[in-house]
C-alpha cells in the first residue's frame, strides 16, 4: 500500500513568528498582499498585528475581513471579487477555521476558474492548479487548517456544510505563532482545543490510518490532554503547547482523513450555525464509545497518552471504557455542553440531519460502519 504525506513547504514555530512573514513575502517576490480574514479579529487588535508589521515594512496591503464563522458561499464569491480587483498575488490568511477556509477557496477558484460555482468544489475537486499562493496565521488552537489540504463552506440555501479535499489548496507557509492565540476567550479556546482532540482521536483510528500518521496522534493527544485544560485557564504554556499539538494533529489527519464525529457536526453547525468546535466536541466522548469495539487496541495507546495510570494491566475492554472515560472528564473540565439539545437542536430535525451526516464525505472514514437510523439514535442519546 502506497501512503502519501502532503504538508505546508515551510512554518515557523513559536512566539514571534509573524515576525517571519516580511522576509517570505519578500523572498518570494509577492507584491500586493490580500489579507483575509474577519472585523473581529481587526477590532481586538489581533490581524493588526500582522498588519502594523506590513506598515512598517512597506508591504502593500488591503483586507478583506467579510468572513463570517461558518462561511458561506457568498463569501467565497464576494472574496474571488476581492482579489480580482486589488490584483493581489499572495492571501494572507488570519484567524481561525473560518479565514482560512474562505482564503483556500478564495485561492483555489482565483487559480481555476473553472469552479466559480463553488459548489463544484466539494468532495475530491479536480483542479489543474495550485492556488494563489497562500501564507497562513492561526489565532485559534484547533483547526489546524493551515496545513491541511481540506476546506468546508456552508451552503446556505440547503442548509448543509460540504467538504472540499484539495492537495492544491495547502497554505504555502503557515506561521504558528501563540501570541497571536493569546487573544482567545476561555469558551473558545475548549471548543477549538477540543476539535484538536477530535482530529487526533479520529485521525488515530480512521481507517486509512498508518504508522506515520499514528506517530503523529498520538504525540498530539498526550500534549492535549496535558495542556488543554492550562490553554482554557489562559495560561501562556499552555496556549504554546496547544498551538503545537493542534498543528501536530493536523499534519495528520489530513493525510488520513476523519470520521462520524466530524461527519455528524458538520450538518449541526449548517442548519443551526453551531461552532464547528463545539459541535465536534460535544458528539466526541459519544461517538468515541460507539466506535470502540472497532478500534483495536487504539483506544490503550489513546489512554497511555492520555496519562492514565495501569493502563498496561487492563483488559481491553477496560482500556477503552478508560480512554472515553477520560475524554468526558476533559469535555466537563473546561465547559462542553454535554447534549446538543443545549445547543438548540430540534428532535424533529434529526432524521435530515441524520442523512446529512451520513452523506458527508468524513463519515466513510469512520471505523464502524453506520447507517442512518444509527446516527439518529446517536443524535437522539444527546437530546
Amino acid at each position: 500500500m502506497i501512503n502519501r504525506m502532503i504538508l505546508n513547504e515551510t512554518s515557523y514555530h513559536g512566539k514571534g513568528a509573524i515576525l517571519s512573514i516580511p522576509t517570505e513575502i519578500k523572498a518570494r517576490g509577492y507584491e500586493r498582499v490580500a489579507v483575509v480574514t474577519d472585523k473581529s479579529l481587526m477590532e481586538l487588535g489581533i490581524a493588526t498585528k500582522v498588519t502594523s508589521i506590513f506598515e512598517s515594512s512597506g508591504i502593500a496591503f488591503k483586507v478583506y475581513d467579510k468572513i463570517v464563522p461558518n462561511p458561506t458561499i457568498q463569501n467565497i464569491k464576494d472574496g474571488v471579487e476581492f482579489i480580482k480587483d486589488y490584483n493581489a498575488d499572495v492571501i494572507v490568511a488570519i484567524g481561525g477555521g473560518s479565514p482560512q477556509d474562505t482564503a483556500k477557496a478564495i485561492g483555489i477558484i482565483i487559480a481555476n476558474h473553472e469552479f466559480s460555482d463553488v459548489l463544484s468544489l466539494e468532495g475530491v475537486a479536480n483542479t489543474q492548479n495550485p492556488s494563489l499562493p497562500i501564507l497562513a496565521v492561526p489565532t485559534t488552537s484547533g483547526t489546524a487548517a493551515e496545513v491541511t489540504i481540506n476546506y468546508v463552506i456552508t451552503d446556505e440555501e440547503k442548509h448543509r456544510k460540504f467538504v472540499c479535499v484539495d492537495p492544491h489548496d495547502i497554505p504555502l507557509v503557515a506561521f504558528i505563532d501563540s501570541d497571536m492565540m493569546m487573544g482567545m476567550p476561555s469558551s473558545l479556546a475548549a471548543s477549538t482545543g477540543m476539535d484538536a482532540m477530535t482530529h487526533a482521536i479520529e485521525g488515530d483510528i480512521t481507517n486509512a490510518a498508518w504508522k506515520m500518521t499514528d506517530m503523529l496522534h498520538i504525540q498530539a493527544i498526550e500534549i492535549i490532554g496535558s495542556s488543554l485544560r492550562d490553554s482554557v485557564k489562559g495560561k501562556e504554556k499552555g496556549r504554546e503547547e496547544m498551538a503545537l499539538a493542534q498543528y501536530i494533529a493536523g499534519m495528520g489527519f489530513s493525510n488520513v482523513g476523519l470520521g462520524l464525529v466530524h461527519g455528524m457536526a458538520h450538518p449541526l453547525s449548517a442548519r443551526y450555525n453551531i461552532p464547528h468546535g463545539v459541535a465536534c466536541a460535544t458528539l466526541l466522548p459519544t461517538v468515541m464509545k460507539y466506535n470502540k469495539e472497532f478500534t483495536g487496541e487504539k483506544y490503550r495507546h489513546i489512554a497511555i497518552a492520555l496519562g492514565i495510570t495501569g493502563v498496561e494491566k487492563m483488559t481491553l475492554g477496560e482500556a477503552r471504557e478508560a480512554a472515553c472515560d477520560e475524554i468526558i472528564q476533559l469535555s466537563k473540565d473546561i465547559g462542553i455542553p454535554s447534549t446538543i439539545s443545549e445547543l438548540g437542536v430540534k428532535e424533529s430535525d434529526l432524521p435530515q440531519i441524520a442523512e446529512d451526516a451520513f452523506r458527508d464525505v468524513c463519515t466513510p472514514g469512520n471505523p464502524r460502519e453506520t447507517t442512518i437510523k444509527e446516527i439518529i439514535a446517536l443524535y437522539k442519546s444527546l437530546i
